[in-house]
């Protein structure tokens, strides 16, 4: 049994009939969720699914995705996700790198997934009766192995990487953590959210066990628009929105904003990303309620520091805050690793109960990411100033976030660099007030051959790159800087595309 497989039973026990997931037209109670995550466990175990077996999530985000998490968590086997919006490419690199025994996925995802493990296939369901149906059993699955503090339940891979994809693993020990850190311990508080990531993001794999602790109605939408959410935090009266900087500029810009009832919204949590500051101000003065910038990692477990609801400016506009509680925060010189004094710019580091137990099947990747002290080293450059307060000027790694998503242009470049008019192309970012970040291809084109479009590199590289990861913007040069070392220097390309931002 998991963390959260006992925190779902102990939840049906309290509050049976309160709504703890709705998709649609449907809505799953409590105890409608917890036997249904039973009886798949039991038709799991016949298919052969055992304690300590990885099984990979290729689900939309569909209750079907959510059910079989928890059922996992009955046997005792680490569920991973894969993203459903990934190129079959991508998909097979995640799949290859976690080598599950067995993948749960629609025949419309099944291209990509390796030969190898077995597949079990799952149509979307159109009530809540039907959800799993062919797989459920109606027996009580085998027993599984007490829950152990070193039981890995999960492993959450990052959202975009060049070359092995990285999955961090999470024990019931730090599934533990992360729930008391976002609970207190307290039970049943309640209220309704609206789920903003995406399901195999660490937001909600490693926070699910504290949802259902505090028995949140989770409203999870096959796909986020930003009317759809308005309307629903209308209706349930949803005291605090969450979501990425990007999806509360869309919010703001819905048609009819002002005409919502938004007199619930007490405050804004957005992470996964910068929240540029006139969307901080806007948001705050729109919604007439506090933004609560939250920095954190995958790796991190989704926690790390926050700004308060009622910050002032400074703090507010131009840190990201301070540490939780629980979580100790250091800067250490990118040099030698020692530890920086305040106003000193360096590496973030990090250390909670909720960081990662390590990278799944990768020691040497975890021994770069961990030291002996349980430090994490986030790639995150930044200085804390007197105020306590965390700042962040750049990132270790060549790396952008757009939108919440993690892009690596290197791995953008490769595929730009496969099309015939391309000769050569750095991929840098450039600010969005919407997205935080979008990605500029700087090309040269080949002779003898019209320049590309930007509608000419999408078309191309959208068979090979998820959405988040196409270039945005385009810019035709006839060289690319290069630096002393001859490298791309990304730096003055970054600055020029800094001096473009809308």
């Amino acid at each position: 049994m998991s963390v959260l497989s006992d925190t779902l039973a102990e939840a049906a026990r309290r509050f049976p009939e309160r709504r703890a997931l709705v998709h649609g037209e449907m809505a799953f109670t409590y105890a409608s969720l917890d036997a249904l995550a039973t009886q798949l466990a039991a038709g799991l175990a016949k298919e052969g699914i055992q304690a300590g077996d990885v099984a990979a999530l290729v689900l939309p985000a569909g209750p079907e995705y959510v059910v079989a998490y928890l059922a996992l968590g009955r046997l005792g086997a680490i569920a991973t996700g894969v993203g459903h919006r990934y190129t079959p490419d991508e998909r097979s690199k995640v799949l290859v790198q976690a080598d599950p025994a067995v993948v749960l996925t629609t025949e419309e995802l099944t291209e990509g997934v390796p030969s190898g493990p077995p597949m079990i296939l799952v149509r979307p369901a159109a009530d809540v009766d039907d959800v799993w149906r062919e797989v459920r059993v109606d027996a009580a699955p085998p027993p599984a192995p007490a829950t152990e503090p070193d039981l890995v339940e999960t492993i959450v891979f990052t959202s975009g990487t060049t070359g092995t994809p990285k999955g961090a693993m999470f024990t019931s020990r730090q599934i533990a953590a992360i729930t008391r850190m976002d609970t207190g311990g307290a039970w049943g508080a309640g209220g309704s959210q609206v789920v903003a990531t995406g399901l195999p993001h660490v937001g909600f794999m490693t926070k699910l066990a504290g949802n259902v602790q505090q028995g949140l109605t989770m409203h999870l939408l096959a796909r986020w628009r930003a009317a759809d959410v308005l309307e629903i935090i209308a209706r349930e009266r949803i005291a605090h929105v969450g979501g990425v900087a990007a999806q509360i500029a869309l919010l703001l810009r819905v048609p009819g904003f002002d005409s919502y009832d938004l007199s619930a919204v007490k405050g804004l949590i957005v992470g996964a990303g910068p929240s540029p500051p006139a969307i901080v101000r806007e948001a705050r003065a729109r919604f007439d309620a506090g933004y609560s910038i939250r920095y954190s990692s995958t790796e991190s477990g989704g926690l790390g520091t926050l700004t308060a609801f009622d910050a002032p400016d400074d703090e507010a506009l131009h840190t990201v805050g301070r540490p939780r509680p629980g979580t100790d925060l250091s800067i250490r010189s990118t040099v030698d690793g020692a530890v920086l004094p305040v106003g000193e710019t360096g590496e973030v580091c990090l250390r909670s109960p909720a960081v990662m137990a390590g990278y799944w099947r990768d020691p040497d990747a975890t021994a770069r990411a961990l030291d002996a002290e349980g430090w994490l080293r986030t790639g995150d450059v930044g200085w804390v100033g007197e105020d306590g307060c965390l700042r962040l000027t750049g990132r270790i790694k060549e790396l952008y976030i757009r939108g919440g998503y993690n892009v690596y242009p290197l791995e953008v470049e490769g595929v730009l660099l496969d099309h015939p008019a391309v000769a050569s192309v750095a991929v840098v970012p450039r600010p969005s007030s919407v997205m935080g970040e979008i990605g500029v291809a700087v090309v040269v084109p080949r002779d003898g051959v019209a320049p590309p479009t930007l509608d000419d590199l999408r078309a191309f590289a959208a068979t090979r790159l998820v959405h988040h990861k196409l270039p945005e913007a385009i810019r035709i040069v006839d060289a690319i800087p290069l630096t002393g070392m001859d490298k791309v220097d990304r730096r003055a390309l970054a600055a020029r595309e800094a001096d473009a931002a809308e």
